[in-house]
Protein backbone atom coordinates (compact mmCIF):
# COMPACT_ATOMS: atom_id res chain seq x y z
CA UNK A 1 0.00 0.00 0.00
CA UNK A 2 1.89 3.51 -0.96
CA UNK A 3 0.48 6.21 1.35
CA UNK A 4 0.66 9.90 0.33
CA UNK A 5 0.74 12.32 3.75
CA UNK A 6 -0.13 15.75 3.27
CA UNK A 7 0.13 18.56 5.47
CA UNK A 8 -1.52 21.47 3.65
CA UNK A 9 -0.61 25.25 3.49
CA UNK A 10 -0.80 28.46 1.49
CA UNK A 11 3.27 28.91 1.42
CA UNK A 12 4.39 25.41 2.01
CA UNK A 13 2.54 22.17 1.22
CA UNK A 14 4.39 19.24 2.97
CA UNK A 15 4.07 15.97 1.40
CA UNK A 16 5.14 12.39 2.60
CA UNK A 17 5.13 9.12 0.65
CA UNK A 18 5.66 5.97 2.30
CA UNK A 19 5.10 2.20 1.23
CA UNK A 20 3.75 0.10 3.73
CA UNK A 21 4.10 -4.45 2.75
CA UNK A 22 4.60 -7.04 4.92
CA UNK A 23 4.49 -5.45 8.07
CA UNK A 24 7.04 -2.90 6.81
CA UNK A 25 6.98 0.94 6.46
CA UNK A 26 9.87 2.39 3.84
CA UNK A 27 10.17 5.57 2.52
CA UNK A 28 9.10 6.40 -0.71
CA UNK A 29 10.00 10.53 -1.55
CA UNK A 30 9.43 13.35 0.47
CA UNK A 31 9.03 17.06 0.12
CA UNK A 32 7.40 20.16 -0.44
CA UNK A 33 5.13 22.52 -2.66
CA UNK A 34 5.98 25.81 -2.07
CA UNK A 35 4.28 29.11 -4.03
CA UNK A 36 5.77 32.86 -3.94
CA UNK A 37 4.16 34.86 -1.30
CA UNK A 38 4.15 37.87 -4.02
CA UNK A 39 1.62 36.07 -6.03
CA UNK A 40 -1.99 37.00 -5.46
CA UNK A 41 -3.68 33.69 -3.05
CA UNK A 42 -5.50 32.46 -6.85
CA UNK A 43 -2.44 31.75 -7.99
CA UNK A 44 -0.83 30.29 -5.62
CA UNK A 45 -3.54 28.03 -4.85
CA UNK A 46 -3.57 27.15 -8.77
CA UNK A 47 0.01 26.60 -7.92
CA UNK A 48 -0.46 24.11 -5.49
CA UNK A 49 -2.97 22.03 -7.04
CA UNK A 50 -0.92 21.80 -10.01
CA UNK A 51 2.12 20.34 -8.26
CA UNK A 52 0.21 17.81 -6.17
CA UNK A 53 -1.49 16.95 -9.79
CA UNK A 54 1.68 16.17 -10.83
CA UNK A 55 2.93 14.27 -7.60
CA UNK A 56 -0.32 12.35 -7.92
CA UNK A 57 0.17 11.53 -11.61
CA UNK A 58 3.76 9.89 -10.68
CA UNK A 59 2.89 8.47 -8.24
CA UNK A 60 -0.46 7.50 -7.74
CA UNK A 61 -0.78 5.96 -3.99
CA UNK A 62 -3.20 4.16 -2.80
CA UNK A 63 -4.51 6.02 -0.13
CA UNK A 64 -4.25 9.80 1.38
CA UNK A 65 -4.08 11.65 4.84
CA UNK A 66 -4.52 15.25 5.02
CA UNK A 67 -4.13 16.74 8.26
CA UNK A 68 -7.55 17.69 10.17
CA UNK A 69 -7.63 21.70 10.51
CA UNK A 70 -7.72 22.80 13.56
CA UNK A 71 -8.08 26.68 15.05
CA UNK A 72 -5.89 28.49 17.18
CA UNK A 73 -5.41 31.85 18.23
CA UNK A 74 -4.38 33.31 14.48
CA UNK A 75 -7.60 32.92 12.43
CA UNK A 76 -5.39 34.42 9.57
CA UNK A 77 -3.60 31.71 9.49
CA UNK A 78 -6.45 29.45 10.02
CA UNK A 79 -7.66 30.43 7.18
CA UNK A 80 -5.30 30.40 4.79
CA UNK A 81 -4.33 26.60 5.70
CA UNK A 82 -7.99 25.53 5.13
CA UNK A 83 -7.74 27.24 1.63
CA UNK A 84 -5.00 25.36 0.71
CA UNK A 85 -6.51 22.11 2.58
CA UNK A 86 -9.76 23.05 0.37
CA UNK A 87 -7.10 22.92 -3.05
CA UNK A 88 -5.52 19.30 -1.39
CA UNK A 89 -9.09 17.29 -0.96
CA UNK A 90 -10.24 18.21 -4.54
CA UNK A 91 -7.26 17.42 -6.30
CA UNK A 92 -7.11 14.23 -4.50
CA UNK A 93 -10.94 13.06 -4.74
CA UNK A 94 -10.13 14.48 -8.75
CA UNK A 95 -7.77 11.88 -8.72
CA UNK A 96 -10.49 9.21 -6.83
CA UNK A 97 -7.52 8.99 -3.83
CA UNK A 98 -9.53 7.51 -0.40
CA UNK A 99 -8.69 10.29 1.76
CA UNK A 100 -7.95 9.74 5.83
CA UNK A 101 -7.69 12.69 8.14
CA UNK A 102 -6.06 12.98 11.65
CA UNK A 103 -5.73 15.54 13.92
CA UNK A 104 -2.09 16.47 15.01
CA UNK A 105 -2.67 15.38 18.75
CA UNK A 106 -3.73 11.85 16.95
CA UNK A 107 -0.61 12.10 15.02
CA UNK A 108 1.70 12.45 17.68
CA UNK A 109 -0.07 9.79 19.63
CA UNK A 110 0.79 7.33 16.99
CA UNK A 111 4.32 8.15 16.16
CA UNK A 112 5.57 8.68 20.02
CA UNK A 113 2.56 7.55 22.09
CA UNK A 114 2.12 10.75 23.80
CA UNK A 115 -0.71 13.40 22.18
CA UNK A 116 1.45 16.24 23.57
CA UNK A 117 4.85 15.21 22.07
CA UNK A 118 7.27 17.54 20.73
CA UNK A 119 8.06 18.51 17.20
CA UNK A 120 11.54 17.35 17.61
CA UNK A 121 10.26 13.72 19.22
CA UNK A 122 8.21 13.15 16.11
CA UNK A 123 10.75 14.45 13.89
CA UNK A 124 13.10 11.82 15.66
CA UNK A 125 10.84 9.28 15.59
CA UNK A 126 10.02 9.50 12.06
CA UNK A 127 14.01 9.32 11.45
CA UNK A 128 14.11 6.44 13.26
CA UNK A 129 11.13 4.13 11.99
CA UNK A 130 11.95 5.15 8.27
CA UNK A 131 15.49 4.20 8.85
CA UNK A 132 16.42 7.52 7.45
CA UNK A 133 20.25 8.63 8.41
CA UNK A 134 18.69 12.31 9.29
CA UNK A 135 15.66 14.02 10.34
CA UNK A 136 13.26 14.73 7.63
CA UNK A 137 13.57 18.56 6.57
CA UNK A 138 11.42 20.92 6.13
CA UNK A 139 9.55 20.33 9.16
CA UNK A 140 6.36 20.58 6.99
CA UNK A 141 7.37 17.20 4.98
CA UNK A 142 8.17 15.62 8.10
CA UNK A 143 5.18 16.45 9.25
CA UNK A 144 3.49 14.70 6.49
CA UNK A 145 5.73 11.48 7.06
CA UNK A 146 4.26 11.07 10.05
CA UNK A 147 0.68 11.79 8.99
CA UNK A 148 1.49 8.89 6.37
CA UNK A 149 2.85 6.59 9.19
CA UNK A 150 0.13 7.30 11.67
CA UNK A 151 -2.37 5.85 9.04
CA UNK A 152 -0.11 3.15 8.11
CA UNK A 153 -0.10 1.89 11.78
CA UNK A 154 -3.90 2.54 11.85
CA UNK A 155 -4.52 0.29 9.01
CA UNK A 156 -2.26 -2.54 10.24
CA UNK A 157 -3.66 -2.49 13.80
CA UNK A 158 -7.56 -2.49 12.10
CA UNK A 159 -6.49 -5.36 9.61
CA UNK A 160 -5.37 -7.10 12.81
CA UNK A 161 -8.62 -6.19 14.69
CA UNK A 162 -10.24 -7.43 11.79
CA UNK A 163 -8.42 -11.16 11.49
CA UNK A 164 -9.00 -11.65 15.31
CA UNK A 165 -12.77 -11.48 15.11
Amino acid sequence: MLVLGIDPGTATTGFGLVRSHDDRTELVEFGTVTTPADLPLPQRLQILYAGLDRLLRQHRPDQAVVEKLFFSRNTTTAIAVGQARGVVLLSLANAGIPVAEYTPNEVKQAIVGYGGGRKDQIQQMVRVLLHMDTVPTPDDAADALALAICHVHGEQMRHLIAGAT
